[in-house]
């Protein structure tokens, strides 16, 4: 099988910046999303992003050019699917919305399509018994943001077969990122488990007064060497991201420790969820961060 139409479902912070990833790697890739408004920012977006990689000499005029005559926008999940080969959901971190997804995905897309999401947390087993092809779905987990973070966890489920998950290493590679290939499910992955045990015990120094959260994030740069500190991190990502991803592995174990923490909780409830809100555990403005 090779792929040569990609569609992208979601035109959020992670799939207009997938899509563009597909268009630059030479595929002829399609951005649905049900809102016309999130597709016209992704557009901005986009141009904007590819403005500066060529400012900087990342990219040629030409090669950004011929990477946009290659991507295409529409609110018709039909007209995304039904050329594509291979499709990638990238739609909010909750199983109930992917199912549905993955759904309509069935009554439009081809026989030999894959279907691949981008969840970061939830295996594809649980989503793809809504379909028909449970040997044609995996996951195909980017990291935010993807033009510019280097890797990509595929994870196959039992039932994943070894061409879904060859055509998919294939894809990362075309798109110039690096692919590791977990043979095992598990919530979370690797990154994120590693990740969320790190949060998780931040918040919870955080909560018991142990320390502040900009101390907190000050200690993990400069005694671990790590380039943003967690709360820095959840503002980077969004804080109802985590948040999700904490209320799905919850409703997995059951474990109360599963749960988003109550700090969480009320930053989702004020909607204040990091830097694409203006504040979270920090405040954003134009010049750049105010800490405190």
């Amino acid at each position: 099988m090779k792929v040569q139409q990609i569609a992208v479902i979601g035109a959020g912070q992670m799939g207009h910046q997938i899509g563009m990833l597909c268009a630059l790697g030479g595929f002829h890739t399609t951005i649905q999303d049900v809102q016309e408004e999130a597709l016209t920012k992704a557009k901005q977006s986009l141009a904007i992003l590819m403005g500066k990689w060529v400012e900087k000499g990342k990219l040629s005029p030409d090669q950004k050019a011929a990477a946009f005559r290659r991507l295409h926008f529409t609110t018709s999940l039909e007209e995304a699917v039904k050329p594509a080969d291979f499709v990638i959901e990238a739609v909010v971190e909750k199983l109930h919305v992917k199912k549905a997804v993955f759904k309509e995905l069935e009554k439009y897309a081809q026989q030999h399509t894959i279907f691949a999401t981008n969840s970061s947390t939830i295996v594809n087993s649980l989503i793809a018994g809504v379909t028909q092809r449970p040997d044609k779905v995996v996951n195909m987990h980017f990291f935010f943001p993807p033009l510019v973070m280097d890797c990509v966890e595929v994870v196959v489920s039992e039932q994943t077969s070894e061409e879904t998950a060859r055509v998919t290493m294939e894809v990362c590679e075309k798109v110039n990122r690096t692919a590791l290939l977990l043979k095992k499910e598990i919530s979370g992955f690797v990154a994120n488990r590693i990740l969320g045990a790190l949060q998780k015990e931040a918040l919870s120094l955080y909560e018991q007064g142990i320390a502040d959260f900009k101390d907190i994030d000050m200690i993990c740069r400069k005694a671990l060497n790590h380039p943003i500190g967690p709360f820095e991190l959840m503002d980077l990502s969004g804080i109802d991201v985590g948040y999700y991803v904490m209320e799905q592995r919850y409703q997995e174990t059951g474990n109360e420790e599963d749960r988003p923490t109550p700090s969480m909780h009320e930053k989702v409830e004020q909607g204040h969820l990091g830097r694409k809100t203006g504040k979270g555990w920090y405040e954003y403005q134009q010049i750049g961060v105010k800490k405190g």
